[in-house]
């Protein structure tokens, strides 16, 4: 076969079929568009094994593509750092940083890979390396729910507590990315929840927005948990109306001070569950003719906003509009004209 196409057949799995004149270094380094060699793809779907030993060099696992990652690297990706031969899995080779600051433990990590490297070469300052936005191994395992794959022993109240350059813990980016049920439920603690990040969100926040308050045990849950305000003035209780999570929460926090808690703009989370749809989730005794009547700063009441965004269903039936007569509808459409004196 003349001039084969190795990085196709890394790809394809049928490196096996090629005669070993073929395994050249020239052949092995040549780059694609994005910089990747047959290298790259052999070590990404586990075509290492198929490769002539003599050709797997530190030179050729060494080298990088145009984002700065190397063969190591996309072994870390595909789950294959196990088939990488044990010389070349040194310290060195896997410190090696992409242009984002990735070493191959953060991509292990993040592919749940870390176990297949030796625990010598896991000390415990491999967990504080950071990429250029400050994620540590254990941000990137928790981004991607690789944690319940990293040793037990490296996951301490310290290491959870470590953060980026966004303030975010390792904590904040289970919750975003809904992998809290992955971290040991003693390290889920009234402290580590409130911690804030730079925009002063706490966990509360960062589950309530990606829609994952439910990992959070019921315990831990309090009043001023829920009400604790971002820099932005947004708390956990507006996140979670507006995000469909009020049946989340403990029914015995669900109050009616709670639900009047204002953010800046003087929204309640009534107005948040009017506006999203989700005033169904709140108990129908807690929907009172004043409380719906409650105005945020530019005067809008949550009965408005429920009845404005097509919500009126999810009103108590005596708070609903009437059904438009005849002549309201026959206005309505020749061009949304109001009678006299309508509101």
């Amino acid at each position: 076969m003349a001039n084969p196409d190795l990085q196709a057949a890394a790809s394809a799995g049928t490196l096996r079929q090629l005669p070993p004149s073929a395994f050249t270094a020239a052949a092995l380094s040549a780059r694609n568009a994005s910089g990747n060699t047959a290298m790259h793809a052999a070590a990404k779907n586990g075509g290492l094994p198929d490769l002539p030993p003599a050709v797997i060099t530190a030179e050729l696992l060494s080298l990088r593509n145009d984002a700065g990652y190397t063969p190591l690297h996309h072994a870390a990706v595909g789950g294959h750092l196990d088939q990488v031969p044990a010389g070349f899995l040194t310290r060195e080779a896997l410190l090696s940083r992409s242009n984002a600051g990735y070493t191959v433990f953060h991509s292990a990590a993040a592919n749940g890979s870390l176990g297949q490297l030796p625990a010598n070469l896991l000390p415990a300052d491999v967990f504080e390396l950071r990429t250029e936005v400050g994620n540590s191994v254990l941000h990137e395992a928790a981004e991607n729910g690789a944690l319940d794959r990293v040793r037990p022993q490296m996951i301490t109240a310290k290491s959870m507590a470590c953060q980026n350059l966004a303030g975010e813990t390792v904590i904040h980016t289970a919750a975003f990315n809904g992998h809290l049920d992955q971290i040991p439920r003693n390290l889920l603690t009234a402290e580590s929840l409130a911690q804030k990040t730079s925009s002063g969100d706490t966990v509360f926040h960062a589950a309530a927005i990606s829609g994952h308050l439910g990992q959070i045990p019921g315990e831990l849950f309090a009043h001023e948990s829920l009400v604790a305000s971002s820099k932005s003035g947004f708390t956990p209780i507006h996140a979670a109306a507006e995000t469909g999570q009020l049946d989340r929460i403990p029914r015995a926090l669900l109050t009616a001070d709670l639900l009047l808690t204002r953010n800046d703009s003087g929204d309640t989370p009534l107005h948040a569950a009017a506006f999203a749809g989700h005033l169904d989730q709140i108990p129908p005794e807690l929907l009172t003719g004043d409380r719906l009547a409650c105005r945020n700063y530019e005067r809008v009441t949550v009965l408005q906003t429920a009845i404005d965004r097509g919500f009126a269903d999810q009103l108590p039936e005596q708070f609903r509009p009437k059904p438009q007569g005849a002549l309201r509808r026959f206005l309505s459409r020749i061009g949304g004209m109001r009678l006299p004196f309508s509101r």
